[in-house]
């Protein structure tokens, strides 16, 4: 719900025109240079590591090379500009100066008090930023900081289960909750010989099919993966407390929707084929 919150600007035409007023052109550098700018002008390795299921060529064919282009400094305020403009036309001016809005952002920054730094290289990144003023964009940085400490430890829960990067996201797709393969290779730098290649590694593995279909041990160890990324995550919203969290969900799941409705993402995103 708030992750979905945080994902709007990645398909938005406003961060590639932001990033090219700044000298960032290619889709691809877009998507690493505002994810990757709170961590610094940092290299190829460091990226493919903290985002865990990119190929490493897609990777190093732009960074460190962003950074020739852009200062991380420019960067992150192009995007806050990006997620201003976007916010407004997906959710409308109404809804962003609601006090609805506001009641969000204090809750979900309450949540990210709870949050851990360690071993959570991108959550800590963002936790180094300044708080925007702005209701609309203070929840966005928080919806950020809960996605991304999130995501760290969902990496943990990964290796855990011996899922490499290709790997986590064929069997994430199997559960027909993830991107389809096209937009994984569009976005990640995979090519089907890849693809095919980890859904053999998991076939021999006795957790997937060797077509689309993960098999009950494949779906189990999901299970599994999501448990423990779960309880990996629960300190924020054991501080929110429980009345928080549900309020917190019912505000979230409007902002969410209305972003959904206004067509934040593309129709064809998620599926297994």
């Amino acid at each position: 719900m708030l992750n979905s919150l945080h994902s709007t600007h990645y398909f938005s035409p406003d961060a590639g025109r932001e990033l090219t007023e700044i000298g960032i052109t290619s889709p691809r550098a877009v998507n690493f240079a505002v994810r990757t700018a709170a961590m610094g002008p940092v290299g190829a390795g460091v990226v493919t590591a903290a985002f865990y299921n990119y190929k490493h060529d897609l990777v190093a064919r732009h960074v460190p090379g962003i950074w020739r282009t852009a200062t991380p400094e420019d960067v992150l305020a192009a995007r806050l500009r990006a997620v201003d403009t976007t916010l407004r036309r997906l959710l409308g001016e109404e809804a962003i100066a609601s006090p609805e809005m506001a009641e969000a952002a204090e809750l979900a920054l309450r949540a990210t008090e709870a949050c851990s730094r360690s071993a959570r290289p991108l959550y800590a990144a963002h936790a180094d930023l300044p708080v925007p003023e702005q209701p609309h964009l203070a929840l966005w940085h928080a919806a950020t900081l809960l996605r991304e400490h999130r995501g760290d430890g969902h990496l943990t829960a990964l290796q855990h289960a011996e899922l490499d990067g290709l790997e986590a996201l064929v069997s994430h797709t199997a559960t027909g909750k993830g991107m389809t393969p096209k937009w994984n290779f569009s976005t990640r730098g995979w090519n089907q010989e890849d693809w095919d290649a980890a859904v053999e590694r998991l076939r021999v593995r006795g957790l997937h099919d060797g077509k689309v279909e993960l098999t009950e041990a494949g779906v189990a160890l999901r299970k599994d993966v999501e448990e423990a990324t779960d309880r990996l995550d629960r300190a924020p919203y054991e501080h929110l407390g429980a009345a928080g969290v549900e309020r917190l969900t019912e505000l979230g799941t409007v902002f969410a929707g209305a972003a959904l409705e206004a067509g934040a993402f593309p129709a064809d995103l998620l599926g297994k084929e």
